[in-house]
Protein backbone atom coordinates (compact mmCIF):
# COMPACT_ATOMS: atom_id res chain seq x y z
CA UNK A 1 0.00 0.00 0.00
CA UNK A 2 2.62 2.33 1.03
CA UNK A 3 4.82 1.92 -2.47
CA UNK A 4 1.29 2.04 -4.02
CA UNK A 5 0.87 5.78 -2.17
CA UNK A 6 4.28 6.99 -3.51
CA UNK A 7 3.53 6.30 -6.92
CA UNK A 8 0.87 8.71 -6.81
CA UNK A 9 1.65 11.49 -4.49
CA UNK A 10 4.92 13.11 -4.91
CA UNK A 11 7.56 12.90 -2.49
CA UNK A 12 7.50 17.10 -2.23
CA UNK A 13 4.19 17.05 -0.91
CA UNK A 14 5.19 15.17 2.52
CA UNK A 15 7.29 18.75 3.47
CA UNK A 16 4.23 20.74 2.34
CA UNK A 17 1.58 18.88 3.97
CA UNK A 18 2.36 20.25 7.52
CA UNK A 19 1.99 23.73 6.35
CA UNK A 20 -1.37 23.14 4.60
CA UNK A 21 -2.71 21.55 7.02
CA UNK A 22 -2.17 24.82 9.10
CA UNK A 23 -3.67 26.80 6.98
CA UNK A 24 -6.72 24.62 6.49
CA UNK A 25 -6.80 24.98 10.31
CA UNK A 26 -6.18 28.85 10.70
CA UNK A 27 -8.63 29.83 7.96
CA UNK A 28 -11.16 27.16 8.06
CA UNK A 29 -11.55 27.50 11.93
CA UNK A 30 -12.65 30.80 12.00
CA UNK A 31 -15.20 30.83 9.10
CA UNK A 32 -16.77 27.42 10.30
CA UNK A 33 -16.47 29.31 13.80
CA UNK A 34 -18.64 32.23 12.38
CA UNK A 35 -21.14 30.23 10.51
CA UNK A 36 -21.47 28.08 13.78
CA UNK A 37 -22.37 31.53 15.57
CA UNK A 38 -24.87 32.52 13.27
CA UNK A 39 -27.16 29.47 13.64
CA UNK A 40 -26.23 28.70 17.31
CA UNK A 41 -26.02 32.78 18.54
CA UNK A 42 -28.03 33.74 21.11
CA UNK A 43 -29.67 30.42 20.64
CA UNK A 44 -29.61 27.26 18.39
CA UNK A 45 -32.07 28.24 15.32
CA UNK A 46 -32.31 30.10 12.16
CA UNK A 47 -33.60 33.28 14.02
CA UNK A 48 -30.56 35.35 12.83
CA UNK A 49 -31.32 34.34 9.27
CA UNK A 50 -35.42 35.23 10.02
CA UNK A 51 -33.95 38.97 10.25
CA UNK A 52 -33.58 39.36 6.91
CA UNK A 53 -37.17 39.25 6.20
CA UNK A 54 -37.98 40.70 9.53
CA UNK A 55 -35.84 43.54 10.43
CA UNK A 56 -36.31 47.01 7.87
CA UNK A 57 -33.17 48.42 9.09
CA UNK A 58 -31.25 45.17 8.18
CA UNK A 59 -32.95 45.15 4.91
CA UNK A 60 -32.08 49.03 4.01
CA UNK A 61 -28.33 48.63 5.04
CA UNK A 62 -28.24 45.50 2.62
CA UNK A 63 -30.07 47.44 -0.08
CA UNK A 64 -27.91 50.63 0.72
CA UNK A 65 -24.48 48.65 0.46
CA UNK A 66 -25.71 46.65 -2.91
CA UNK A 67 -26.97 50.00 -3.94
CA UNK A 68 -23.75 51.51 -3.48
CA UNK A 69 -21.60 48.71 -4.51
CA UNK A 70 -23.24 48.50 -7.91
CA UNK A 71 -22.88 52.19 -8.71
CA UNK A 72 -19.39 52.26 -7.82
CA UNK A 73 -18.96 49.20 -10.22
CA UNK A 74 -20.63 50.78 -13.16
CA UNK A 75 -18.54 54.16 -12.77
CA UNK A 76 -15.35 52.11 -12.10
CA UNK A 77 -15.10 49.70 -14.95
CA UNK A 78 -16.07 52.97 -17.14
CA UNK A 79 -13.48 54.21 -16.18
CA UNK A 80 -11.08 51.45 -16.01
CA UNK A 81 -12.06 50.45 -19.89
CA UNK A 82 -11.12 54.33 -20.54
CA UNK A 83 -7.97 53.47 -18.80
CA UNK A 84 -6.97 49.94 -20.13
CA UNK A 85 -7.48 50.63 -23.56
CA UNK A 86 -5.44 53.55 -23.87
CA UNK A 87 -2.46 51.82 -21.93
CA UNK A 88 -3.00 49.14 -24.68
CA UNK A 89 -2.44 51.04 -26.91
CA UNK A 90 -0.04 53.68 -26.22
CA UNK A 91 3.91 53.79 -26.99
CA UNK A 92 5.48 50.90 -25.28
CA UNK A 93 7.40 53.99 -23.06
CA UNK A 94 4.29 55.36 -22.37
CA UNK A 95 2.20 52.15 -21.38
CA UNK A 96 5.40 51.10 -19.25
CA UNK A 97 4.58 54.60 -17.00
CA UNK A 98 1.10 54.11 -17.25
CA UNK A 99 1.78 50.88 -15.83
CA UNK A 100 4.07 52.35 -13.00
CA UNK A 101 1.46 54.57 -12.22
CA UNK A 102 -1.28 52.64 -11.96
CA UNK A 103 0.98 50.10 -9.74
CA UNK A 104 2.11 52.73 -7.39
CA UNK A 105 -1.46 53.36 -6.34
CA UNK A 106 -2.05 49.92 -4.97
CA UNK A 107 1.07 51.01 -2.69
CA UNK A 108 -1.12 53.70 -1.13
CA UNK A 109 -3.04 52.80 2.20
CA UNK A 110 -6.38 53.57 1.65
CA UNK A 111 -7.05 55.10 5.43
CA UNK A 112 -4.48 57.79 3.36
CA UNK A 113 -6.84 58.10 0.39
CA UNK A 114 -10.08 58.42 2.39
CA UNK A 115 -8.41 61.20 4.79
CA UNK A 116 -6.73 62.92 1.62
CA UNK A 117 -10.47 62.90 0.30
CA UNK A 118 -11.64 64.26 3.29
CA UNK A 119 -9.12 66.76 3.26
CA UNK A 120 -10.14 67.71 -0.51
CA UNK A 121 -14.03 67.45 -0.59
CA UNK A 122 -14.35 69.05 3.54
CA UNK A 123 -16.69 72.20 4.39
CA UNK A 124 -13.31 73.88 4.56
CA UNK A 125 -11.67 71.27 2.24
CA UNK A 126 -9.65 73.05 -0.67
CA UNK A 127 -12.09 72.05 -3.20
CA UNK A 128 -15.01 74.53 -1.48
CA UNK A 129 -12.47 77.09 -0.13
CA UNK A 130 -11.78 77.40 -3.96
CA UNK A 131 -14.99 77.51 -5.74
CA UNK A 132 -15.80 80.52 -2.73
CA UNK A 133 -13.09 82.06 -3.89
CA UNK A 134 -14.03 82.15 -7.55
CA UNK A 135 -17.77 83.11 -6.37
CA UNK A 136 -19.50 79.83 -7.93
CA UNK A 137 -20.99 79.06 -4.49
CA UNK A 138 -22.22 81.28 -1.23
CA UNK A 139 -21.68 78.06 0.77
CA UNK A 140 -19.65 74.99 1.21
CA UNK A 141 -21.41 72.29 -0.87
CA UNK A 142 -22.01 68.92 0.91
CA UNK A 143 -19.15 66.39 -0.51
CA UNK A 144 -18.78 64.40 2.22
CA UNK A 145 -21.00 62.60 4.59
CA UNK A 146 -23.08 61.42 2.33
CA UNK A 147 -23.42 58.65 -0.36
CA UNK A 148 -21.48 60.93 -2.85
CA UNK A 149 -18.46 61.36 -0.73
CA UNK A 150 -18.89 57.63 -0.25
CA UNK A 151 -18.77 56.45 -3.65
CA UNK A 152 -16.04 59.52 -4.74
CA UNK A 153 -13.62 57.51 -2.31
CA UNK A 154 -14.94 54.09 -3.65
CA UNK A 155 -14.48 54.72 -7.17
CA UNK A 156 -11.11 55.99 -7.18
CA UNK A 157 -9.61 53.43 -4.76
CA UNK A 158 -11.61 50.73 -6.92
CA UNK A 159 -10.11 51.96 -10.84
CA UNK A 160 -7.07 50.58 -10.61
CA UNK A 161 -8.59 46.78 -9.63
CA UNK A 162 -10.93 47.76 -12.94
CA UNK A 163 -8.04 48.01 -14.74
CA UNK A 164 -5.91 44.61 -14.47
CA UNK A 165 -8.51 42.39 -15.91
CA UNK A 166 -9.49 44.62 -18.51
CA UNK A 167 -6.44 45.48 -19.52
CA UNK A 168 -5.30 41.34 -19.61
CA UNK A 169 -8.09 40.61 -21.66
CA UNK A 170 -7.20 43.34 -24.18
CA UNK A 171 -3.43 42.33 -24.26
CA UNK A 172 -4.86 39.01 -25.33
CA UNK A 173 -6.39 39.96 -28.62
CA UNK A 174 -5.83 39.50 -32.37
CA UNK A 175 -4.82 42.80 -33.65
CA UNK A 176 -5.53 41.13 -37.51
CA UNK A 177 -9.13 40.95 -36.59
CA UNK A 178 -9.88 44.86 -35.95
CA UNK A 179 -7.15 45.46 -39.04
CA UNK A 180 -9.18 42.82 -41.42
CA UNK A 181 -12.35 45.03 -40.22
CA UNK A 182 -10.86 48.42 -40.82
CA UNK A 183 -9.45 47.26 -44.61
CA UNK A 184 -13.15 45.57 -45.47
CA UNK A 185 -14.29 49.45 -44.96
CA UNK A 186 -15.53 49.42 -41.31
CA UNK A 187 -15.03 52.78 -39.39
CA UNK A 188 -13.73 53.17 -35.88
CA UNK A 189 -16.55 53.38 -34.33
CA UNK A 190 -18.14 50.79 -36.40
CA UNK A 191 -14.96 48.23 -35.40
CA UNK A 192 -15.29 49.09 -31.74
CA UNK A 193 -18.79 48.83 -31.10
CA UNK A 194 -19.13 45.16 -33.49
CA UNK A 195 -15.51 43.64 -33.22
CA UNK A 196 -13.49 45.26 -30.47
CA UNK A 197 -16.13 45.75 -27.58
CA UNK A 198 -17.62 41.93 -27.49
CA UNK A 199 -14.21 40.62 -27.52
CA UNK A 200 -13.55 42.38 -24.44
CA UNK A 201 -16.74 41.15 -22.59
CA UNK A 202 -15.01 38.60 -20.60
CA UNK A 203 -12.88 41.06 -19.12
CA UNK A 204 -16.03 43.87 -18.73
CA UNK A 205 -17.55 40.78 -16.50
CA UNK A 206 -14.62 39.95 -14.52
CA UNK A 207 -13.66 42.97 -13.66
CA UNK A 208 -17.08 43.81 -12.74
CA UNK A 209 -17.05 40.96 -10.48
CA UNK A 210 -13.88 41.82 -9.06
CA UNK A 211 -14.87 45.35 -8.55
CA UNK A 212 -18.15 44.34 -6.57
CA UNK A 213 -16.69 41.43 -4.25
CA UNK A 214 -14.38 44.36 -3.06
CA UNK A 215 -16.54 47.24 -2.47
CA UNK A 216 -18.86 44.59 -0.32
CA UNK A 217 -16.33 44.44 2.34
CA UNK A 218 -15.67 48.24 2.24
CA UNK A 219 -15.09 49.96 6.19
CA UNK A 220 -12.79 52.52 6.71
CA UNK A 221 -13.92 54.83 3.35
CA UNK A 222 -18.16 54.72 3.93
CA UNK A 223 -17.02 54.96 8.10
CA UNK A 224 -15.21 57.98 6.98
CA UNK A 225 -16.61 59.59 4.02
CA UNK A 226 -19.73 58.79 5.11
CA UNK A 227 -19.34 59.77 8.62
CA UNK A 228 -22.03 57.97 9.94
CA UNK A 229 -24.72 58.62 7.88
CA UNK A 230 -24.11 56.08 4.98
CA UNK A 231 -24.17 52.44 6.90
CA UNK A 232 -22.76 49.94 4.55
CA UNK A 233 -23.00 46.05 5.56
CA UNK A 234 -19.35 45.65 7.16
CA UNK A 235 -19.53 48.44 9.30
CA UNK A 236 -23.23 47.63 10.64
CA UNK A 237 -21.12 44.05 11.51
CA UNK A 238 -18.28 46.22 13.46
CA UNK A 239 -21.50 47.84 15.13
CA UNK A 240 -22.70 44.61 16.41
CA UNK A 241 -19.16 43.01 17.38
CA UNK A 242 -17.93 46.17 19.23
CA UNK A 243 -21.52 48.11 20.67
CA UNK A 244 -24.73 45.71 20.50
CA UNK A 245 -22.50 42.81 21.10
CA UNK A 246 -24.83 41.29 18.72
CA UNK A 247 -22.31 37.99 17.29
CA UNK A 248 -24.86 36.11 16.11
CA UNK A 249 -26.68 39.18 13.60
CA UNK A 250 -22.58 40.13 12.79
CA UNK A 251 -21.80 36.22 11.89
CA UNK A 252 -25.06 35.79 10.03
CA UNK A 253 -24.17 39.14 8.35
CA UNK A 254 -20.31 37.60 7.02
CA UNK A 255 -21.63 34.40 6.38
CA UNK A 256 -24.03 35.86 3.95
CA UNK A 257 -21.11 38.59 2.59
CA UNK A 258 -19.02 35.18 2.43
CA UNK A 259 -21.54 32.39 0.13
CA UNK A 260 -21.84 35.99 -1.68
CA UNK A 261 -18.31 36.26 -2.63
CA UNK A 262 -18.10 32.31 -3.17
CA UNK A 263 -21.01 32.66 -5.37
CA UNK A 264 -19.31 36.03 -7.19
CA UNK A 265 -16.02 33.99 -7.80
CA UNK A 266 -18.15 31.06 -9.06
CA UNK A 267 -19.43 33.37 -11.70
CA UNK A 268 -16.56 35.31 -12.98
CA UNK A 269 -14.64 31.73 -13.05
CA UNK A 270 -17.06 31.07 -15.92
CA UNK A 271 -15.79 34.18 -18.27
CA UNK A 272 -11.95 34.51 -17.10
CA UNK A 273 -9.68 32.01 -15.34
CA UNK A 274 -8.85 33.91 -11.95
CA UNK A 275 -5.35 33.82 -11.76
CA UNK A 276 -5.26 35.86 -14.83
CA UNK A 277 -7.41 38.63 -13.30
CA UNK A 278 -3.84 39.10 -11.12
CA UNK A 279 -2.03 39.55 -14.01
CA UNK A 280 -1.53 35.08 -14.29
CA UNK A 281 -0.70 33.16 -17.64
CA UNK A 282 -4.13 32.79 -19.67
CA UNK A 283 -2.80 29.42 -20.96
Amino acid sequence: MIDSLRKHVSPGWVLVAPFLMLVVVLYLGPILNILWLSLTDPEPGLQNYQKLYTNDTLLRIIWTTFRICLITTIISVAFGYSIAYAMVHAHKKRQKLMLTLLLVSFWISILVRTFSWLMLLGHNGLLNNALETLNIISEPVAFVRNELGVLIGMVHYMVPYAVLPLLVNMQTLDTRVMSASRNLGATGSQTFFRIYLPLTKPGIVAACLLVFILSLGFYVTPAILGGGKVLMVAEYISVQLLVTLKWGTAAMLAALMLFGVLALLYIMSKFMKLSTVFGGSTS
